[in-house]
């Protein structure tokens, strides 16, 4: 019997050992990576895109969890208990309800597209600081005299033709309208994407697990990850571990670098909006025509803008692949530069948009004279504890400078 519990004592000191052997080969591993010891719980967050974990800060819910199914632009957010947000809006937004006519007491502009418009707009709870509003009201007078109200219009993961999709909804009530993109849609620019732009990202397979058998592609295999990385930092023990957090790191990159598996459903999410593979294989011609898909949405808003008597305007988000010295803090955050000359290539095919009459313009250098941090991640602006955040105040104030010139706003004293 002492024998059996010696064996037993034994082989747990082994394995603790084992285990410590192993923690301190990753933190030694990444203390070469980085240059510097990094805890656990920072490491955790760079897997995580700070706008899904903002969404769920200080809860026990998974960004998942506050997630709802649109008929219209794929997916929006609830604010049903016990993981609801409380301050989403009447169409599932963040901020002000969307009117259905227009307002005769503010001057209203619907400020669309992905995470980073959805940020500008403010998606936290108020009294957070509404940057693209606040910088309007404060230094330029509407073309009608009232107050500027900015809809927020923006959500994670959405591309277009989401941003189009939601202005002709609300086209009617609104008086302007304001996108700011281009970084969701240049994950279909990539060599050897398999579908056109229009395919909703992976937050539509999270709230329509009926085709959650298909291809994922490595966009949803990070979003994943990403989640499973966030239970993990949650644990008091495993949130604690540099080498748990190596093995999520590796367990993502050899899924990206594996063949993906296809579904053998002849429908699926893939085929409605597959590439065809003539096309796919050559990346000049696939380049062409999810450019012109781009851009067709973005007319296509200007269209209905005209139609409608709304003043519109569009914005190419900036990015970190370009524009900016990074600090070594971004560099830590900021993940695989390499599609910045891919994204300037977009840039450029949209901004020729302007020969047709269109208010479009570029933001790629909105940071260039900036030395300090200003990327939290891939794409999103770090923010501090109250949500004041330097990037957003610079991106609002650079797009009031350029709609003040394009739409003759008066400047207050």
């Amino acid at each position: 019997m002492k024998q059996r519990i010696f064996g037993w004592i034994s082989a747990a000191v082994g394995i603790v050992l084992a285990l410590a052997v192993v923690e301190l080969t990753a933190i030694a591993w990444l203390y070469l990576e980085d240059g510097r010891y990094t805890p656990a719980a920072q490491l955790y967050e760079r897997t995580q895109n700070t706008y899904v974990r903002d969404a769920t800060k200080g809860s026990a819910c998974r960004y998942v969890d506050t997630l709802y199914p649109h008929p219209y632009v794929a997916f929006v957010h609830h604010a049903n208990p016990p993981c609801g947000i409380p301050w989403v809006n009447n169409v599932g937004l963040f901020g002000d309800d969307f009117p259905v006519v227009k307002r005769e007491d503010r001057y209203v502009v619907l400020l669309t597209g992905g995470s980073v418009a959805s940020q500008l707009g403010q998606n936290a709870a108020p009294p957070a600081p509404r940057y693209f509003e606040e910088e309007l009201n404060r230094k330029y007078v509407s073309p009608t005299g009232k107050p500027f109200l900015v809809l927020n219009g923006g959500d994670g993961a959405w591309k277009e033709p989401q941003p189009f999709i939601l202005f002709t909804l609300y086209a009617g009530s609104v008086d302007a309208v304001v996108t700011l993109g281009g970084f969701n849609e240049h994950y279909f620019f990539w060599p050897g994407a398999e579908e056109r732009l229009e395919r909703p990202l992976s937050n539509f397979i999270d709230v329509n697990p009926f085709v959650a058998d298909e291809n994922f592609g490595d966009a949803a295999i990070g979003w994943v990850m990403g989640r499973l990385a966030g239970t993990l930092a949650l644990n008091p023990v495993l949130g604690q571990s540099h080498a748990a957090y190596m093995v999520i790191r590796g367990i993502e990159a050899a899924a990206k670098g594996k063949d993906s598996f296809k579904s053998n459903k002849k429908t699926t999410l893939n085929s409605m909006f597959a590439m065809p593979e003539s096309i796919r294989r050559d990346h000049e011609r696939a380049f062409a025509v999810q450019l012109g898909l781009y851009q067709k949405y973005v007319r296509g808003t200007e269209a209905v803008a005209r139609d409608n008597g709304v003043k519109a305007a569009y914005f190419l988000q900036p990015s970190p692949a370009w524009g900016k010295d990074l600090t070594e803090e971004e560099k830590r955050v900021v993940g695989d530069l390499s599609y910045g000359a891919l994204y300037r290539k977009i840039a450029t095919g949209m901004m020729s948009l302007r020969e047709r009459g269109l208010a479009i313009f570029d933001l790629g250098d909105v940071f260039a004279k900036e030395k300090g941090t200003i990327y939290a991640d891939h794409i999103h602006f770090a923010r501090t504890a109250d949500n004041e955040s330097l990037g957003n105040r610079l991106i609002a104030a650079r797009m009031g400078e350029l709609l003040a010139e394009t739409w003759s706003l008066q400047r207050k004293p």
